[in-house]
């Protein structure tokens, strides 16, 4: 009974268990001693369990034909766009792209809406669609489909979604198409030599800090993480940044309104200071910078949620004001 039970428990219910099972088989004969041959009840369910993965995997393909049909069909023929079956027709539109972008958190769903040429429906016509729950969901299905995958990602900059994403991030009227898209630029930018100079090519830089000054705290947060992740992972990027007066701006948003956007603030200031220009623009008395960092760290002591933003605030204070001559020291108290 103890054997039929260990037997059992060595039978996975998914296709990673599957892959996992057929790897122990092959490898146990790196050990000292030949390893047992797979029994046939084994070989039988192995082959059996792989079928049904395979064919699990087809269902999900034709799951993704079914959504590209419904996302081409012209539901307004003969009839008006904002009567009640034009609705109906864009909920479904809707629905197709959510199960779209769920189905292509699998790498494989992701290359094969690729090769399905549903990517490039995205980018050439529901990108720009006239209904913001079909732009924004079409930039949810394009950052699912980025995430991790070069092969993916280079096909979409083929096909300028770059250039798309960031025109909508920086100027559609709805604040969750430009949150969406700003999502789907960072899938395409971080961790890809070839995005970024995309990037840096349509201006990417200036788009982020028009980010940070809108008045969606989402966009504006998400502007300044993805500027902080850019200028950690590509110091190289400083020099043009710097020459944008990105610090001068930094410090405009630190002077808003507190919120989260703030510890990304100031942690891309620490980025720029490492750089002698941007210390330089950093020490300019015009900002005030030095009076603005002390006043913030007064206030933020004793808040446990904002430590890491306290200690952006202080490390950006000592690299900018703690080591100045004595002829600066008057503004160093």
């Amino acid at each position: 009974m103890m054997a039929e039970g260990g037997d059992r428990r060595r039978h996975p219910q998914n296709l990673q268990g599957v892959l996992r099972l057929a790897v122990e088989a092959g490898s146990a004969s790196d050990g000292p001693a030949p390893h047992e041959p797979l029994s046939e009840e084994t070989k039988t369910w192995l082959r059996q369990a792989l079928a049904e993965a395979c064919k699990g995997q087809m269902d999900e393909v034709e799951q993704m034909k079914e959504c590209l049909k419904v996302l081409r069909a012209e539901w307004n023929t003969g009839r008006e766009r904002d009567g009640e079956d034009g609705e109906e027709g864009e909920e479904e539109k809707e629905s197709a792209l959510e199960l779209l972008s769920d189905l292509c958190e699998n790498l494989d769903n992701a290359r094969d809406l690729m090769k399905l040429g549903g990517l490039d429906l995205c980018v050439s016509s529901l990108l720009c669609h006239p209904q913001s729950g079909i732009r924004w969901r079409a930039a949810q299905v394009i950052a699912s489909c980025a995430q991790n995958m070069p092969e993916v990602q280079c096909h979409l900059l083929t096909l300028g979604a770059l250039k798309s994403l960031l025109q909508l991030t920086d100027h559609d009227p709805n604040p969750t198409v430009r949150v969406k898209a700003l999502y789907a630029v960072s899938c395409l930018v971080r961790e890809l030599e070839e995005g970024l100079q995309d990037f840096q090519s349509q201006d990417g830089f200036s788009v982020l800090m028009r980010g940070m000054q809108s008045d969606s705290e989402k966009l504006r947060t998400k502007s300044a993480f993805l500027l902080l992740n850019l200028l950690t992972a590509h110091p190289e990027n400083k020099d043009a940044v710097l020459a944008m007066g990105m610090v001068q701006q930094l410090v405009s948003v630190l002077r808003s309104p507190h919120s989260s956007v703030h510890e990304h603030v100031l942690g891309a200031l620490c980025c720029l200071a490492e750089d002698n220009r941007g210390l330089e623009d950093c020490r300019a008395p015009s900002l005030g910078l030095e009076e603005l960092l002390t006043q913030r760290a007064q206030e933020l002591q004793g808040k446990e949620e904002s430590q890491e933003e306290l200690e952006f605030c202080e490390r950006l204070r000592i690299v900018c004001f703690q080591g100045q001559t004595q002829d600066d020291n008057g503004m160093d108290r």
